[in-house]
C-alpha cells in the first residue's frame, strides 16, 4: 500500500488509471451502455487495447493489423506488452 514511498517511479495516486478510463466511462454515461454482457465484455477489450497502445505509442491500427495478418498465416499473435523488434531499431 505503502510502495510509493519506497519506490522513486511510483506515483502516490491512481491519477493515470483514472485519466485512462475516463474516455470509457464518459461514451458509457452518454450512450447509457451496451446492452449485453457479451458487447460490453468486447468494449472492455477493445478500450483495453486502445490505452495500452497509447501508452506504449503504438498505433492501434497497427497493432490489430499484425494480429489480424499473424492469425490468417498462422503465427502467434503479437503482444501488446512488448515493442516490435522494428520499432526498437529505430
Amino acid at each position: 500500500m505503502f510502495l510509493f514511498a519506497f519506490v522513486n517511479d511510483v506515483e502516490p495516486t491512481n491519477n493515470a488509471a483514472e485519466r485512462a478510463l475516463r474516455h470509457g466511462a464518459l461514451w458509457r454515461k452518454m450512450s447509457h451502455g451496451p446492452k449485453s454482457l457479451v458487447v460490453s465484455q468486447d468494449l472492455g477489450r477493445i478500450g483495453s487495447v486502445v490505452e495500452t497502445c497509447r501508452q506504449h505509442d503504438r498505433g492501434v491500427w497497427d497493432f490489430l493489423t499484425d494480429c489480424l495478418a499473424a492469425t490468417a498465416e498462422g503465427h502467434v499473435l503479437s503482444s501488446l506488452l512488448t515493442v516490435p523488434s522494428d520499432v526498437q531499431a529505430a
